[in-house]
This record gives structure tokens, sequence and C-alpha cells, in this order.
């Protein structure tokens, strides 16, 4: 059986982000993509420019139309740009009782331009996040779950997952690539589950799409039936390599995105 993951993204036309980088990673990991778009956006390595929000029945159309017919066996939630797509895509992952959800709280891009209006994260609390197999945050969307600062070592890190755990959520991968350190360190807690994944951090300006590629890389990997801990693990470490890669490329001026298809590409 073709394993199938479903991304509910904004489409970056740069290609670093979001949906295009969402679909890069199925692929290069042997999972066909389908997509959802719940926002346009304008932007390049170096800004978002301009956001057009989707119709939330825009949004439950496409989710009707692709659980129709496709058999899907994970979904990879990110950029969900206000309260209404937020709810429009809860109700249609009800009504398609859809189980393995990879949560991606995309609050700001690396750039820095905020990708979900404040007065949303609450319903994105209250209504996503216990629907979610993971919810996969950085330290700052982490802060912005849990209303703290972000956090500053291994054990804040924790806590603050186990607080977003606390709201419904089966595991929640807390991400450090914020942090410090010579290692770049995530935490994954589950209901009694504490594993630590840890990967050298590497020197490069090229990370745009960090936190879409990880969380699509665990949904493919769930989709072709590994468990939690090995999906993690497994992306981890994929995206490790397409972060040491990314030099190879010459994408934009800015930060430019990873290179997803290192394995398959030879570049000049």
């Amino acid at each position: 059986m073709t394993a199938i993951a479903l991304t509910i993204a904004g489409s970056d036309p740069s290609g670093g982000a979001g949906i295009q980088a969402d679909l890069k990673t199925f692929a290069a990991l042997g999972v066909y993509g389908a997509s959802v778009i719940t926002a346009v956006t304008a932007q390049n390595t170096l800004a978002v420019s301009a956001i057009h929000v989707l119709p939330p029945d825009i949004i439950a159309a496409q989710m009707d139309a692709v659980f129709a017919d496709l058999d899907v066996a994970a979904v990879k939630i990110g950029m969900l740009p206000n309260a209404a797509s937020i709810e429009t895509v809860a109700r249609g992952l009800a009504r398609h009782r859809a189980k393995t959800v990879v949560l991606d709280p995309v609050i700001a891009a690396t750039t820095g331009a905020d990708l979900m209006a404040k007065d949303a994260i609450d319903i994105l609390r209250r209504e996503l996040i216990p629907r979610a197999l993971i919810v996969t945050p950085n330290l700052p969307e982490a802060a912005a779950l849990t209303g703290a600062a972000p956090a500053r070592n291994e054990q804040e890190m924790q806590a603050q997952a186990r607080d977003i755990l606390s709201l419904g959520a089966r595991y929640v991968l807390i991400k450090g690539g914020h942090g410090g350190g010579d290692d770049s360190i995530d935490h994954l807690i589950g209901q009694g589950e504490v594993v630590r994944l840890a990967a050298k951090r590497i020197a490069t300006k090229n990370t745009h799409g960090t936190g879409c590629t990880l969380s699509s890389a665990i949904a493919a990997n769930l989709a072709k039936g590994r468990d939690v801990i090995a999906a993690v693990r497994e992306a981890k470490a994929y995206v490790t390599a397409t972060i040491a890669h990314a030099d190879e490329l010459t994408v934009g001026h800015g930060r430019g995105p990873l290179f997803h298809f290192y394995k398959h590409w030879s570049t000049p």
C-alpha cells in the first residue's frame, strides 16, 4: 500500500518552507504527499511581505476532497493564521477521524514575521493540541503556548513540554535549535517517556524551513508505520543532514533553504 501523508499549511513561493518544504520532505522520504493550503504568502529567503488567508470554506473543501478519496496515514499541520482556520481544521480532523496528527505550532517565520494572530493561540491550545499525537514547538513557540519565558536549560524545556502535554497531546517534542551550546538538543516527552535527542550544531545561515521539514519528516515516518520514538529519531537525523548539506545549494540572498534532496541530487 502506498504511504500517504497530508500537509495542512501555508504556501511559500520561494520553496523553502511551508507546503513546498513539506512536499519535498515527503518525496525525499518515499511518501506520497497531499496538501491543503491555509494561506498564500509572499515571501523569500529575506522576508515575508504579504499574507492572504484562505476562507474557511475553501480550507474545509480541500480537506474533504483529500480525505474522501485518499487513504491518509498521517497529517502534518503547519501554518494556521487565525482562529477561523484553526477551528476549521479541528472540525475537519474530527469529521474525518484523523488519528495520526503532527502539529507544528507555527507562530512566526524564521525571518521574524508573525504567521499566527496573537488571539489565535488560545484557540490552538483548546481546539488542536488535544487532537495531536505529537506537538513540535521550538523554544519561542513553547514559551508562547505556556505563557512563560523561553526555556534557558533542559530542565525548563522539559517543564514546558509537560505543560503542553497537559493540554491533551500524547507527545511533545520541544526543539532546542534556538538555544546555545555545541549541540542542538531536543526532548521528546510522552506519558512517562523522556527521550533526549542531541545533534552537533551546524554553522550555517541556511535554515529556512527547518521546523516545517522536521515535523513533515515525522509525519512521513509515521505514515510508513514507524512508532513515535523511531519516527522522531529518524526525522531528527534527516533534518540534521539536510542542514549539513544546505550550503551546497545557492538559493536566494538571505536564510537559504535546507537541501531536502541531498541524497538524490548532485550539485556543481
